[in-house]
């Protein structure tokens, strides 16, 4: 089980950007998939964007282009930079290790209860 924390978490105002962190503990990030996830309260949590063990990225259509992951085996932590943000960006965030399955469904990852509140303001 990797023990994740992030980071980074705040309010922006729309076309504003934002940067959080995914830090590992316990053990090392560099064999896993990670992906971010995002949540709404009363809505599913849905997948936004992930990076392999790679480094290869992949994300949901609504992010392309503003989201970019990236990560630092060194630091054991994995970023994910938010740009031109928009009010509907607004979510608790997660960071997960993938744990089988499609990249795409956040079913795929591991559970987390905690995570950091991203509020984008119109």
């Amino acid at each position: 089980q990797v023990w994740l924390v992030e980071s980074g978490g705040g309010l922006a105002q729309a076309g504003g950007s934002l940067r959080l962190s995914c830090a590992a503990s316990g053990r090392t990030l560099d064999t896993v998939t990670v992906g971010w996830l995002r949540q709404v309260p009363g809505k599913v949590r849905e997948f936004v964007i992930g990076i392999t063990w790679s480094g290869n990225s992949y994300s949901i259509e609504s992010v392309k282009g503003r989201f970019t992951i990236s990560r630092d085996n060194a630091k054991n932590t994995v970023y994910l930079q938010m740009n031109s943000l928009k009010p509907e960006d607004t979510a608790v965030y997660y960071c997960s290790a993938y744990r089988g399955g499609d990249l795409y469904e956040p079913g795929s990852y591991e559970w987390r209860a905690q995570g950091t509140q991203v509020t984008v303001s119109s």
